[in-house]
């Protein structure tokens, strides 16, 4: 450092002397310089600071004050850019530095600044992580690296990038952007998969690694944010790896961008297609006037100086410069130093550092300075440069084309004014066209999608070929969803539709291969009929379905309900029947037990009893009973029972109805259970994931399973059956069954379970950001019936009426159509509930009355002896007496006449005849006169018979229910 501080110092010297020979009253003002002076940067801004200086005093003569440049070479090197500013203020008194070049030289110096109360001044560290605001003496004379980050997601967004990949050097510079980029790029739900970090250190295989590593990865938009040494090295070497071809995009930010033109041929030659953005400069006069002076003197005063092209950061110098000079006349510096003196000889001796006596005065000036200068507007808002216009450009060739500009106020645009105002805003038309890696107008990152070729089931997704391009023409539903999904995207999205096919053109796998090829970056997403399954989800991420889901069969049907022998006994279930009947036998008896110790009609022989019994039960189904109750218990038993039996009769005539007058289609299977213990051969889709689900969830047969592709082949093997080669059922999901159905409706029908699918949905690589886009967009789509009724009309109503198709299936059903106990079974609660009601009752009043006497007359009997005695008073006769109704039949009876007469045909002997024995009896008073004439045929007709009158010669013949009424009616004849 010494040895670049005296030649420096003397330089310094010859200027002063010069100034002092021109006026003796100018106040000399030392200001020191540290730059990178052999850098394209460092070169450019030390000649833009001189030509400054002195264009600002030959158009300011009569200013007081001159600065003197005190300028010393920092190397390129953070300890030496530390040492020459602290020599600068400790042993030079300087009052301001300009610079240093760099983020992280400058990271040191402006703590010595802050110490010493110098105002650094930089017009080229631009990381964010330097603030004014955080370094009080620190001035940015440039525009700081967030400032670009919104333009840079701006670009990003127009051309629908939903992943990029930052590569960026590990310096402060390169470090701290990257969180203002992180930001942006999340509010626009851009994700970043991957992220390069080079150190500025590395050799070209080290870069070379990290590029190959990129190219794995498949990623094709890339950020670049390094310094241009670094950033040249990166793109030869991504050329050399086949990363600037077409399919690729690259954007650098403002320290590349602002440097291309003094970049050599190969480094532009490796660079063409990149996009690039940097602080836009307005046209002015006095820009131009500066252009040709630089022409002229564009040899270096200095051999060994390198000077290169005007850039950017040599036009920031030169307004860095002129702003000092005028901030220094307007501070009126004069005869001022540092307030404590260097007491020690050491250029690295901190504590001897003083404080500068006009260092606030001057920082507060240049704070308020405002001028137009050669960059623009020179004016500084919390001590740094007012952000402006950025404009993009765009390599080609040997030079760079501006396509377009972004300002906060209205974002992207083609034009700008003279003034720096949008001429064309997005919302218009987006930038202008740019000629992309590969020298090719195509946009970069086009999605490719994957698109399964199909044999059958065309209508879900077609592949075609032009005769003339030989390029492939899709068509079909899941298509066109696809098309209508992305118009409501809010951004654009490029693609291209892929086939996966082999050299015949015919399918190169299943399904599951198709997706897995997204996992193998082959594809970049899956459109078609691709159903979401839990296996899938494991390399892919899918969209939220656009279809219907779940796995179903379909099987053969036919009609022979009409021709069945037993199809009376269809309408009732098995249970229901048998309840039925027990439901009769029970009220019968329960009805006999209440009936029999009171009315003669239940009473007589066990046989002609039992025979009792099923008969009045079983004739109350057509209400044919004749037999008189007198029980009131009985009557509130039967009032229930015909209610019971009303429902019953009422529910199995319009069931039979139903089944003798309406069609009933049943199938020929519906319990897979059934197929597969029987060994029959069942079919699948060709290359469908349901063959999976047949083996291992429904454990199925290989052996027994069957492919097919189209609709025709499912009619065929479904036709011929399980005898003829065919197959029992075919097993789909549902949105093929229904087109299968649609087709052949009135021979095929869908029964069984529904497996749970998840439907239809696009597939797209694990964490992709579009996921979410598409899968809003989708909803948006399916919930607007007008557009998704089109395209189901358009590709599903052409092939014939499914609607009536679908219709008509649902009356048929799998199960079976008889009426189950269920339905009635709170009937039989209910008649079941008064039976034993009345039963009890009666039982426990039976018990009461006659279990004391019995006691009482035998009482060294058991329990079991007195419930056999009981049961025999049981079957004798109860006294009619405390029965009115009984009273009054009997007396009907006891007042004929007694002229009448019994009489029995063929004289046969009635004692042979019990029934005759009994009706007798119940007519023991009728008087002589009359003749009860029985029939020939006693044992067929026991119950029925003939009342005679001597006076009658034809007397008509009666049953035996009018049998006490035709008595009555003799008696009333009767004189008294």
């Amino acid at each position: 450092m010494a040895d670049q501080k005296h030649p420096l110092c003397f330089v310094a010297f010859l200027l002063l002397l010069n100034l002092h020979g021109e006026s003796m009253a100018k106040e000399v003002v030392p200001v020191g310089v540290v730059l990178d002076l052999n850098s394209p940067v460092g070169g450019v801004a030390e000649r833009c600071i001189s030509m400054a200086l002195s264009d600002f005093y030959a158009v300011n003569d009569d200013y007081n004050t001159r600065l003197a440049l005190l300028t010393m070479d920092s190397g390129n090197d953070v300890i030496a850019a530390a040492s020459a500013a602290l020599d600068l203020m400790k042993n030079e008194e300087v009052h301001a530095i300009i610079g240093p070049q760099s983020s992280a030289q400058a990271k040191f110096v402006i703590e010595l600044g802050r110490k010493a109360q110098v105002p650094i001044i930089s017009f080229s560290a631009t990381s964010p992580s330097l603030t004014p605001a955080q370094n009080p003496f620190f001035i940015r004379t440039a525009l700081d690296d967030s400032a670009e980050v919104k333009a840079i997601a701006a670009i990003v967004k127009a051309y629908g990038w939903r992943e990029i990949v930052l590569i960026y050097e590990d310096t402060d510079y390169g470090n701290g952007l990257i969180p203002y980029l992180m930001d942006a790029f999340e509010e626009i739900e851009t994700r970043v998969p991957y992220r390069i970090v080079i150190p500025p250190s590395s050799n070209n295989s080290e870069i070379a690694k990290e590029i190959k590593k990129l190219r794995e990865t498949n990623a094709r938009i890339f950020l670049v944010h390094t310094t241009t040494s670094l950033g040249s090295e990166l793109f030869v070497l991504a050329n050399n790896a086949g990363m600037m071809r077409e399919g690729y995009a690259w954007i650098i930010t403002e320290g590349l961008s602002a440097l291309v033109d003094p970049l050599g041929p190969k480094v532009k030659e490796s660079m063409q297609g990149v996009l690039g953005l940097r602080p836009y400069i307005p046209r002015s006069k006095q820009l131009e006037d500066f252009k040709r002076r630089w022409k002229r003197n564009l040899t270096s005063s200095k051999p060994n100086v390198k000077v290169t092209g005007l850039n950017l950061f040599g036009l920031w110098a030169y307004d860095t410069a002129w702003a000092l000079a005028m901030a220094v006349e307007k501070a009126g510096i004069m005869h001022s130093g540092f307030l404590k003196k260097n007491a020690s000889r050491s250029n690295v001796d901190l504590a001897a550092l003083g404080i500068s006596e006009t260092g606030q005065t001057l920082l507060d000036t240049i704070l308020t300075t405002e001028f137009q200068g050669v960059s623009g507007k020179f004016h500084l808002i919390k001590g740094q440069l007012e952000p402006s216009a950025f404009e993009i450009l765009n390599v080609i060739g040997e030079t760079e084309r501006i396509i377009g500009y972004w300002t906060r106020q209205t974002g992207l645009s083609q034009e700008l004014d003279d003034t720096g105002e949008v001429a064309y805003s997005i919302s218009k038309v987006r930038l202008k066209q740019p000629i992309w890696p590969g020298d090719t107008t195509n946009e970069p990152a086009k999605l490719r999608i994957g698109v399964p070729v199909r044999k059958g089931f065309d209508e879900f997704l077609k592949v075609e070929w032009d005769r003339h391009t030989n390029k492939p023409i899709i068509s079909g539903f899941s298509h066109d969803v696809f098309l209508a999904v992305l118009k409501t995207l809010p951004f654009p999205l490029s693609y291209e539709f892929i086939p996966f096919m082999n050299k015949d053109r015919q399918s190169a796998g299943t399904y599951d291969e198709l997706t897995y090829q997204i996992k193998l970056q082959k594809y970049d997403a899956v459109v078609g009929d691709t159903t979401i399954v839990a296996n899938r989800s494991l390399y892919v991420d899918f969209t939220l379905p656009y279809s219907e889901s779940g796995v179903s069969m379909v099987v053969l049907v036919k009609d022979e309900e009409k021709n069945n022998f037993w199809i009376f006994l269809k309408p009732l279930s098995l249970d229901l029947w048998l309840t039925t009947g027990a439901a009769f036998v029970i009220t019968g008896l329960v009805i006999w037990v209440l009936e029999h110790r009171m009315n003669s009609e239940f009473r007589g022989p066990p046989d002609q009893q039992l025979g009792m019994i099923f008969w009045f039960s079983f004739s109350t189904m057509v209400f044919a009973h004749r037999e008189r109750m007198v029980s009131n218990w009985s009557r509130f038993v039967m009032i229930i029972w015909f209610f019971v039996v009303l429902i019953l009769t009422q529910s199995y005539t319009a069931s039979l109805a139903s089944m003798l007058t309406v069609q009933r289609l049943q199938p020929t299977f519906v319990d897979v259970k059934e197929i597969r213990s029987n060994g029959y051969f069942v079919g699948y889709q060709n290359n469908s994931f349901v063959k999976g689900l047949l083996i291992k969830q429904l454990n199925f047969n290989e052996s027994k399973l069957k492919t097919y592709s189209t609709p025709e082949e499912y009619h065929e093997a479904l036709l011929k059956g399980i005898s003829n080669g065919g197959v029992a059922a075919i097993f789909d999901e549902i949105p093929y069954i229904k087109l299968f159905l649609a087709k052949y409706c009135s021979k095929y029908t869908m029964v069984g379970p529904t497996y749970k699918t998840d439907g239809f949905g696009f597939a797209f690589p694990q964490g992709s950001s579009l996921v979410p886009h598409i899968s809003r967009a989708i909803l948006n789509v399916t919930q607007d019936t007008d557009k998704f009724g089109a395209i189901e009309k358009k590709y599903f109503s052409s092939s014939g009426s499914t609607r009536s198709c679908e219709d008509s299936s649902a009356s048929i059903s799998s199960n079976s159509p008889s009426l189950g106990l269920d339905s009635f079974r709170g009937l039989f609660i209910i008649t079941g509930a008064v039976s034993l009601l009345s039963l009890s009752v009666y039982l426990l009043k039976f018990l009461r009355t006659h279990w004391p006497t019995l006691s009482t007359t035998h009482p060294e009997s058991s329990f079991s002896s007195k419930l056999i005695e009981m049961a025999k008073y049981f079957d004798h006769k109860e006294n009619p007496s405390p029965h009115p109704n009984i009273e009054r039949h009997t007396s009907r009876v006891h007042a004929v006449s007694s002229p009448d007469i019994i009489k029995f045909p063929y004289k046969e002997d009635p004692s042979s005849h019990p029934n005759v024995e009994r009706h007798t009896s119940r007519v023991h008073a009728v008087s002589s006169l009359d003749v009860i004439e029985f029939p020939h045929n006693m044992e067929n007709h026991s119950r029925n018979f003939n009342v005679v009158s001597d006076r009658d010669e034809s007397p008509p013949s009666t049953s035996f229910p009018s049998w006490r009424s035709d008595i009555t009616s003799l008696h009333e004849d009767v004189p008294n």
